[in-house]
């Protein structure tokens, strides 16, 4: 039997190891002292497994590269994933928006259920062990048009006692990206491919809060706020290079107000479209500033908020504009949206002018925030870029220059929004590597 060693005990490695071990002998090379460290905080510890959407939704969601996990996708569905997980004893959940969630909401069922299918399959796991690098040799072949430069043997690995070599026909790096550094998400795995000249895009954070200029947020914090829409759009006057203002991102659902800016939700795949635009060597020059605009009432046209007020102000017309606002916006937001509009907040609702209504009016359908930036790598649940998809074989997932070395999980550059799809872009890269 042929053998496989992994590099990485997360999700990508562990359901590698898993379908891979009916046809190698397969060993795991960890350097935390348990599996799936990272996952155990996946969803805040409930762990959203993967979505229960059908292939084609779930490439609409993929942001990079949606293409190249056509044959991963097809190959080991969404489907394929919560049979597997049901199989293995964990009883699952489907919410808003086809997230689909362990019963228990319980990550820890997740983990439990990989390691146990590890131990049921043989696998062996070296746990507190560092892969410190690759073992290669040049690559050799009569066939005039292969681009393999080298083929991989094994790993060099060192325990806390002694260094070995351990030897292997094939070799699966799956390190994960960067974000989360303190589950041991620290790059490890790009510094291992680069030496062999992968072509890694720049690893940035995605889905992760936004910094803004304003102090507002920090006013309105801890305040979540659902069914409301957020645009975000890089403006010509910040970006000379734009032909016109370019939408980066616009959808309806939840957000949350921080002391440094936004979350929830929206905003964190909001960050995704950001990180991208902000990251590309075009913009990365210039003093991130992009305008996020918030409509608090989306359901509801300019002419129909209008006649909502009116009733409003016709009810409290005896009342200070500050107090008349209650059955409009939470409590928190009042101060912030009178001081955005411009009137007084002592001024007497049945003085108010039709001018100064149409400025509250703007405010509530077109709350702006500038973005300034994103939070770090610590914040972020997943981080984008990594290696680009030009290096890798989308059947396997071996790199093009490196016979025998295969990449699977966070670490190759594709990246989706948040639902369950980029735990499903780990396991279906896995099982393509597990070939």
């Amino acid at each position: 039997m042929k053998s496989m060693i992994i590099i990485g005990a997360g999700a990508a490695g562990m359901m590698c190891a898993i379908k891979a071990s009916e046809r190698y002998k397969v060993t795991i090379i960890e350097k935390n002292d348990r599996p799936g460290k990272k996952l155990y905080i996946t969803g805040k510890g409930r762990c959203n497994v993967t979505n229960a959407s059908d292939e084609e939704t779930f490439l609409k969601n993929v942001i990079a590269n949606p293409k190249f996990l056509y044959s991963a996708i097809y190959s080991y569905n969404q489907n394929s994933v919560i049979s597997d997980f049901e199989s293995w004893g964990v009883k699952l959940k489907t919410e808003r928006g086809n997230r689909v969630f362990p019963q228990s909401d319980h990550s820890s069922d997740i983990i439990k259920a990989l390691d146990g299918q590890l131990r049921k399959k043989g696998v062996d796991v070296r746990y507190r062990t560092t892969v410190k690098e690759l073992i290669t040799e040049p690559y050799v072949s009569d066939e005039p048009k292969s681009k393999y430069e080298h083929i991989v043997t094994g790993v060099k690995v060192y325990n806390g006692s002694k260094t070995e070599n351990l030897y292997a026909d094939v070799v699966v790096v799956a390190t994960g990206g960067m974000s989360y550094a303190a589950t041991g998400s620290t790059g490890d795995g790009f510094e291992f491919l680069r030496r062999y000249g992968a072509q890694i895009s720049e690893v940035r954070p995605a889905l992760v809060p936004l910094v803004t200029k304003e102090g507002y947020p920090k006013e309105m914090m801890g305040l979540s706020l659902k069914n409301v829409s957020v645009k975000v759009t890089a403006l010509k006057k910040d970006y000379p290079h734009l032909k016109k203002d370019k939408v980066l991102y616009e959808d309806m659902g939840e957000m949350l107000f921080t002391h440094f800016g936004v979350s929830g939700p929206l905003c964190l795949s909001a960050s995704s479209y950001i990180s991208k635009f902000i990251y590309d060597k075009k913009n990365s020059d210039v003093k991130t500033s992009l305008q996020l605009e918030i409509d608090l009432k989306p359901a509801l046209t300019e002419e129909e908020l209008d006649r909502r007020v009116l009733r409003d102000f016709e009810e409290f017309h005896n009342r200070d504009f500050q107090n008349s606002l209650g059955k409009l916006l939470p409590r928190l937001m009042i101060p912030v949206v009178i001081e955005k509009s411009g009137i007084k907040p002592d001024k007497k609702v049945n003085s108010i002018t039709a001018e100064e209504r149409r400025a509250l009016l703007d405010t509530l359908k077109h709350f702006k925030l500038t973005v300034t930036g994103l939070r770090g790598f610590d914040e972020a649940i997943i981080s984008g870029g990594g290696i680009s998809i030009k290096e890798i074989n989308p059947q396997n997932m071996e790199l093009k220059r490196v016979r025998n070395l295969r990449v699977a999980g966070e670490m190759i550059d594709c990246d989706a929004l948040t639902g369950g799809f980029n735990l499903q872009i780990a396991w279906s890269t896995a099982f393509m590597a597990a070939d």
